[in-house]
């Protein structure tokens, strides 16, 4: 597992070019979600550039969102500012962002991997932090995606199982919770066959 610093590094390098590097547009999975709910407050952990955090604030969300890099940050804040909508973003880790409980209508989980030694303890911390009646969504690679070339982590520690998923967010009620193949065209580096899972849950 990288340690902080080492993530750290690793993202403002993959983020330092002049494109975004997993495209402007919302998630498609995310964007079908999220348009089933009404507007409230959304948290976006590990939000990158920022492409789902600022498409849900178009669409009328008060939405936090954090990361490691200050370089997602700085791109993500350009987004916005083109897309003339408002987002909190700040840089931090999942351990050192605090969430208050019962503060979120949704929380949104796009490629946002946890390595596995930290995965159960965020997510619960997560879910505390959702408001009764919440939603969670989740889309990322499962353990399978090793075998492409689409992207993710090439830790399989880093990488999700549906049954780990179910288990983790055990507490919600699950609308859904599938793994499937997909092909993604999400930037130069989400692009290709892939072995991803999703979850929607809302919390009781």
């Amino acid at each position: 597992m990288k340690t902080s610093q080492e993530a750290k590094q690793f993202w403002n390098e993959r983020y330092s070019g002049n494109h975004f590097v997993y495209g402007e547009n919302p998630n498609i999975f995310f964007k079908q979600e999220i348009s089933r709910l009404t507007p409230g407050k959304l948290l976006m952990p590990a939000e990158g550039e920022g492409r789902n955090a600022v498409y849900a604030a178009y669409k009328g969300w008060s939405v936090d969102a954090f990361d490691l890099s200050e370089k997602a940050k700085k791109r993500a804040m350009e987004l916005a500012k083109r897309h003339h909508v408002s987002i909190n973003y700040v840089v931090s880790s999942y351990q050192d962002f605090e969430i208050k409980p019962a503060s979120y209508n949704a929380i949104g989980l796009i490629y946002a991997h946890i390595h596995n030694s930290l995965r159960r303890q965020i997510h619960r911390k997560l879910i505390e932090g959702m408001k009764s009646g919440g939603t969670l969504i989740l889309e990322g690679f499962s353990k399978d995606q090793l075998g492409n070339n689409s992207g993710g982590p090439k830790d399989i520690d880093m990488l999700y199982s549906k049954e780990e998923l179910i288990k983790d967010f055990q507490s919600l009620d699950l609308i859904k919770a599938e793994s499937i193949k997909t092909v993604l065209s999400e930037g130069n580096h989400h692009t290709g066959k892939a072995n991803i899972v999703r979850v929607v849950g809302k919390k009781p």
